[in-house]
């Protein structure tokens, strides 16, 4: 993404103003200089790119303006900085100088329109030497030192851990089902991020299903004879040869009805033991999100989800259903009965997706007074 920064050098404040000849020299030192920088490194071999810039000296010193390409804000601002200094202790004429401001002042998607119009078919920017653009050399590679690195390192983490934990509260008002308290003691803060880790736990597991939909349909198999599979591996294995690209199919279904129910206010259990499934690999994926977002102790995570599900579930027994051989299970755990309606739900007749005589589903029973 494109940066448009802006930098205030000041000179040394007990220097004199410029003069106009002075100013002069400035522009020529640092156009000179930028001209010939081709790219910074940055961090992790990440690359900025200088796509143009602009040099104006005053009285007291000078502002460039700098449009950049770099994959992060944070970036874009730490590497100009961090190049300008280097700039400055090079050029011995500008000792004592200082970057006192640098801070991005519109994005790519501000700019285009104006750059566009800016240029003529095949023209050259004007921060970009006729000379260089022509024989095609390319100019100067900063790399940032090990401090500079760091800091921007730093700097992107933080910022990073700052939109996901910005996210998990967004998405957290989503979860309308259960009330906060649904996950135990946790303060109100904690359990909006747990909630927004447990909707972005569902948005995650729908887009892996739509990943095994398709695998197992172009292999035309089941679960058993794939290589590997995002969702339905965790699915209990001993029912793999029944998981077909109908069954992946199915689950997704259930999977996008979990998710709108959990926007809906007030939760009667799960509508099927493939909807608490669903839920039970949704927390899974949560888990993760709350982990990489750094905001409870993973020790807690454990007994949050285990205070949920004893609301959410509706006493089903999941672990049964990996551990227990299937001729030992009770009627309602049945692989048959998966997609089946709880009576304790509330939901008396499924989704036409999986009540289809042909899916393996139940078909609904019609009053015959009707």
């Amino acid at each position: 993404m494109e940066y448009q920064l802006t930098a205030e050098l000041a000179s040394p404040p007990e220097a004199p103003d410029l003069d106009p000849l002075q100013q002069v020299g400035v522009v020529s030192l640092l156009d000179d200089r930028l001209n010939n920088l081709a790219s910074i490194e940055g961090p992790d071999g990440v690359e900025i790119v200088p796509v143009e810039h602009s040099v104006e000296a005053h009285l007291g010193g000078a502002v460039v303006s700098w449009l950049l390409d770099a994959p992060a804000l944070v970036f874009a601002e730490d590497a100009t900085r961090a190049v300008l200094e280097q700039l400055i202790d090079e050029i011995d004429l500008l000792a004592g100088w200082e970057v006192k401001h640098c801070a991005v002042t519109a994005t790519d998607d501000q700019l285009a329109s104006a750059l566009a119009a800016s240029l003529e078919p095949g023209e050259v920017p004007d921060g970009l030497p006729a000379d260089l653009a022509d024989a095609g050399e390319v100019g100067r590679t900063f790399v940032l030192n090990a401090q500079e690195v760091g800091d921007i390192e730093a700097a992107v983490s933080e910022a990073e851990l700052a939109e996901r934990r910005e996210s998990l509260l967004r998405a957290g008002g989503y979860l309308r089902a259960f009330g906060l308290d649904a996950f135990g003691a946790l303060g109100e803060e904690s359990a909006r991020y747990v909630a927004g880790a447990l909707m972005h736990g569902i948005e995650m597991l729908t887009d892996e299903l739509f990943g095994d939909v398709q695998l197992l349909d172009d292999e035309d198999a089941t679960a058993d004879e794939v290589e590997a599979l995002w969702v339905v591996d965790e699915l209990p294995q001993q029912y793999a040869d029944r998981y077909s690209a109908l069954f992946a199919k199915q689950f997704l279904v259930v999977t996008s009805i979990l998710g709108h129910r959990l926007t809906r206010p007030g939760w009667s259990g799960p509508s099927s033991v493939a909807e608490a499934l669903a839920l039970r690999i949704a927390q899974s994926r949560a888990e993760v999100e709350l982990d990489l977002a750094e905001v409870l102790d993973p020790d807690e995570i454990d007994g949050v989800y285990s205070a949920f599900n004893e609301r959410a579930l509706g006493g089903l027994d999941l672990d049964a259903l990996y551990s227990v051989p299937e001729f030992e299970l009770t009627a309602d755990l049945a692989f048959a009965n998966w997609f089946r309606p709880r009576p304790e739900s509330g939901d008396t007749t499924p989704h036409p997706y999986l009540a289809e005589e042909d899916t393996g589903g139940i078909a609904p029973e019609w009053d015959a007074g009707e």
